[in-house]
Parts: C-alpha cells; structure tokens; sequence
C-alpha cells in the first residue's frame, strides 16, 4: 500500500479559504510579508477568471496555485483575443509535503481547468537553478523555455530569494499539444547522461567540485553546437546557498550568460534531468536546436 497521504484538489472561494492560502505562503516562502498575495487580491482573481486552487490532506490546506488571464507578447500586432493565455503566478508546497507529488496534482487540475476555458497555453516564471523546479516544469509537464529574464521581481527579502538577482525562465506549456500528452500520459524511459552524449550532445559547462564538495561552475565553457546540447546547473541550489552565497552568485551569472546566448541562437530548453554520476548528484537541461520558438501540434 501506498504511503503517499490522499491529497485532494479543488479551487478557493471562501474567504476562510484565502485567509489559509495566506497562510501556506509564508510557510512556503518566509521572511517578506511584501511578497504574500493578499486575501482581496485572490478573492478578486479567483472570482474573475483567473485561478486559486488548494490542495487539501484532510482539512489542511498544504499546497496552493494561483492563475490569471493575460495575453502572449509574442506577437502583439494581434488582436488581444487571440493571444490570450492564462499566467501562473505562484506554486507553492509545504515543506513536509514536498516530493509527494502536490505540485505535480495542482498543475494537472490547472490544466483542466484551463483548457475548459478554452486557453491552450499557460506560462509561468521559475528559478532556472532549481533543480526540484527544472524537473516539474520541464521534465514532468512538459513545459519549454526559450526565455530568461533578468532580476524579474527586483531585490526580494524572502529566505528563499534574498541575496540573489531574480533571473527567471519564463516557461510555456502547451497545454493540448502532442509533447505536453505524451509527458503527462505516455511511456517515457527515464533520461541519462549516457543517452544524451550517445547521441552526440556535450555538456557545455561540466562542474568541478571545490574543497566543501561544492559543485563549481566552469570556467571554460564551450558554446552550443548542433542539434543537441546539456547545460549543467548545481544539483541543490539552496545548500549551496547556505554554504557559499558568493559560489551561489557566481553560479547565477555564470548560468545566465550561458542561457542568455543559447537563447539568442536559437535553442530551446527541452528537457531536464538529474543523476547520480561519478560518485555525486548532477542536473541538467538538454537544449534543442529549433529555431526561436517552436509550434506544438495540437491532437
């Protein structure tokens, strides 16, 4: 039997409901009251089209989603109704309830709900050197990236945030494409290094491990060529945060050149995954060549 809690899903309406999101929020992301979505903000977007979801074990509230309507600035000369999208703000999780497939629950049921509405894509923000992050949104749902931004939200105070500029990949999930159903309901052995340089990909930045044990960005790194491309990014951001805030900077500016360029070339984060190689826990995303933004066919 499984030992995973039963963890149910449904949207927020009550201000009882708000009032506990609130909650979950600082639990999930502490030290900035400047930073919680307040109650009259997810009364009004969940009201008008927008999205608040909770996820509940019993009565308790241990995960929460926020969405809303916006346009793709992709292509602004169209009209707004055909650019139309739904934008995912906040994702977040308790800590004793990380790794049991909550976040994984609440972006299904975004999902559906979206779709509903008639929206086909949801895009989103996250830390690129999060590996949890990388392997939900890319590896799992089958989200692509071709955009990083810089400093997105400006200086931020919460523990998880603070001290580092708050780059972003903006991610795009194509919610009724035939890559994002084939992720979520497909087949899929699992990625490895080996299946990666097997077919010609290198990693442009292979670490190297300093004193601490700490994974060192390269100081040489190569530039994309071909088809096919691994990016490496440290295996647990936030101790090594913990340990070394000036190694995390430099790792923050070291990944953002990198993407940066592969970006202006063309390529695009396809995947992500992480493993244990030579003895220690490794992560990367693989790049595809493809032009600036790929079409995900419907089915």
């Amino acid at each position: 039997m499984s030992d995973q809690p039963i963890i149910t899903i449904r949207p927020l309406t009550t201000l009882d409901e708000f009032r506990e999101a609130e909650a979950v929020q600082r639990a999930v992301w502490p030290g900035s009251e400047l930073d919680i979505v307040p109650l009259h903000l997810l009364t009004t977007i969940a009201h008008n089209g927008g999205l608040a979801l909770g996820a509940f074990h019993g009565l308790q509230m241990v995960g929460f989603l926020l969405g809303f309507l916006g346009t793709d600035e992709e292509q602004p000369s169209r009209p707004a109704l055909a650019r139309l999208k739904h934008c995912s703000h906040m994702l977040g999780v308790l800590p004793q309830y990380r790794g049991q497939h909550v976040g994984y629950q609440l972006k299904l049921t975004q999902r559906d709900y979206v779709n509903v509405q008639g929206v086909r894509l949801i895009t989103w923000t996250y830390d690129p050197l999060e590996s949890r992050n990388a392997h939900l949104n890319i590896a799992q749902l089958g989200g692509v990236c071709n955009t990083y931004k810089r400093a997105v939200y400006g200086e931020m105070h919460d523990r998880l945030n603070r001290g580092l500029p708050s780059d972003r990949f903006q991610v795009e999930w194509w919610i009724t494409s035939a890559r994002v159903k084939e992720r979520l309901f497909g087949q899929r052995l699992p990625l490895v290094l080996h299946s990666f340089t097997a077919a010609g990909a290198a990693v442009l930045n292979p670490a190297t491990v300093g004193p601490d044990g700490s994974p060192r960005p390269s100081d040489r790194p190569a530039a994309p060529a071909g088809t096919l491309a691994l990016l490496e990014i440290p295996s647990d951001f936030q101790a090594l945060k913990a340990r070394d805030l000036g190694l995390a900077q430099a790792w923050r500016a070291h990944t953002r050149d990198l993407f940066e360029a592969a970006f202006s070339q063309g390529y695009l984060v396809t995947d992500f995954f992480h493993e244990q190689v030579d003895g220690r826990p490794r992560s990367f995303y693989a790049l595809s060549g493809g032009g600036p933004r790929l079409e995900f066919t419907e089915i």
